[in-house]
């Protein structure tokens, strides 16, 4: 899914990988950042399970690593910025 991401949206793209187990994400991440992307993960402290945002991290390819519950306000941060400029 972020491969096809990557290659429809490129540097518009944002990234955002939640708890969970394995590191099927690692890859498509790497393709976001190739693409000009930006890619955030969930702390370990928030997470469940801090495998594939972990996995995200250690590689170096996660712009931030949030809590949570700071996530969407990361989110509403970065869109709202995208469409003043838009405008």
């Amino acid at each position: 899914m972020f491969r096809s991401v990557a290659n429809i949206y490129g540097s518009k793209a944002l990234g955002v990988i939640l708890t969970g187990m394995g590191q099927d994400g690692l890859k498509g991440c790497a393709s976001l950042i190739a693409g000009g992307s930006r890619v955030i993960v969930q702390d370990e402290a928030s997470s469940v399970v801090w495998g594939m945002p972990g996995f995200v991290a250690r590689a170096g390819l996660a712009e931030k690593i949030l809590p949570l519950t700071e996530i969407g306000p990361e989110i509403e941060r970065r869109v709202s910025g995208a469409l003043r400029v838009a405008q």
